[in-house]
């Protein structure tokens, strides 16, 4: 064989082992690099499992202020997002109000003034019963994976960091949100919140993961504000009981279930 010839061979080797180099990197790549082209799906499965199809939870909510801490506990049954009735069980002086959101339309039964009330979609994100939570987020309003277009921004071994961004016909008041989320159980841990001046407004962490129903659940969640007015706020949400994907009377999502369901 000429020089030239053994070039060429030598050339074609090279190139055909720099191919097989290539697709072999394919081959192996991490299934988390892909995640950049799937991150709305990534977001869609965390909703699905904090909410399921349906979910009945009963839980305890710690209000801390600069003066003092307080604990209201109350019954929760929700479909989704569309579906949603709460009802407070403690203390007495609360006892009994309930709320319930249908789609778009929320309301609220007091016992004491005997009188239902309308909540008008102005007040979605007043604060909820003087909590750090927000009307909105007890009542799920808003669906992330509906209302916010998906990035990934960032990941580890451990966890994606997701930034949210919401779409231009959403009805949402929050400019941005970063999440952060488990690879292991595709359950949230952080959630930040900001204005649409890019300002940090709070943060929810998701902790204390359980078996709970017939799923892993973050059992405890803790939304810290970052208002100047709220500094030593903060709202922690317990769930002590959960079941997923289990019928509920459709009773409790009529506006009779307001008064009715209140003893």
């Amino acid at each position: 064989m000429n020089k030239t010839a053994t070039d060429r061979a030598q050339g074609a080797s090279v190139l055909m082992a720099s191919c097989a180099l290539f697709l072999c990197c394919l081959c192996f790549m991490p299934a988390s690099l892909h995640a950049a082209d799937d991150v709305q799906e990534i977001i869609k499965r965390v909703e699905d499992r904090l909410n399921g199809k349906t979910a009945v939870l009963t839980l305890s909510m710690i209000i801390t202020t600069s003066r003092t801490t307080r604990t209201m506990k109350m019954d929760s049954y929700s479909v989704g997002n569309e579906k949603s009735f709460i009802k407070i069980t403690y203390p007495g002086k609360d006892y009994g109000i309930t709320f319930l959101k249908i789609k778009d339309s929320m309301w609220q039964y007091v016992p004491r003034i005997e009188k239902v009330i309308k909540i008008p979609a102005s007040m979605m994100l007043q604060s909820w019963m003087g909590t750090d939570f927000t009307n909105d987020d007890l009542v799920r309003e808003s669906s992330i994976s509906r209302d916010y277009e998906a990035k990934l921004i960032a990941e580890n071994n451990d966890e994606y960091e997701i930034e949210l961004l919401p779409r231009p016909d959403a009805a949402v008041v929050w400019g941005r949100l970063v999440m952060t989320v488990t690879k292991k159980d595709m359950l949230p841990a952080t959630a930040n919140y900001f204005d649409e001046e890019g300002a940090l407004v709070r943060t929810l962490q998701y902790t204390e993961v359980k078996q709970m129903g017939d799923r892993l659940y973050p059992s405890r969640w803790v939304m810290t504000p970052y208002d100047k007015e709220k500094a030593g706020n903060l709202t922690i949400i317990e769930i002590t009981e959960a079941a997923f994907d289990v019928p509920i009377d459709e009773e409790y999502f009529t506006k009779r279930a307001l008064k009715r369901f209140s003893d």
